[in-house]
């Protein structure tokens, strides 16, 4: 199985910017896919933004198209969510989700990470 561990979140001023992290460890395993989601308190948990592995191409939910840029790593297995001109709307505990393949039994599966929090002040 994957594990995923996010970090960078914490703390910022309105207009501020974070960069999450999400460092994915295991063993045979191809990642197809990795998600940002994020989960505001008395609300359903959120796509914000994915990224294939292999092709690179990514969507973003309508709020943060322009301010939020995913990317990632690689050679680190390691993707990052930039995040610019935060808004309090914006504060949401963030999950990374991989989309997984594993290779042993031939299936594909889904993992997730702890979250990590951001609080955005007006």
């Amino acid at each position: 199985q994957v594990q995923l561990v996010e970090s960078g979140g914490g703390l910022v001023q309105a207009g501020g910017s974070l960069r999450l992290s999400c460092a994915a460890s295991g063993s045979r395993f191809s990642i197809n896919r990795i998600n940002w989601y994020r989960q505001a308190p008395g609300n359903q948990r959120e796509l914000v933004a994915g990224i294939s592995v292999a092709r690179g191409s990514t969507n973003y939910t309508d709020s943060v198209k322009g301010r939020f840029t995913i990317s990632r790593d690689n050679a680190k297995n390691t993707v990052y969510l930039q995040m610019n001109s935060l808004t309090p709307e914006d504060t949401a505990v963030y999950y990374c989700n991989a989309l997984y393949f594993r290779t042993v039994v031939g299936l594909f599966d889904s993992s997730w990470g702890q979250g990590t929090q951001v609080t955005v002040s007006s």
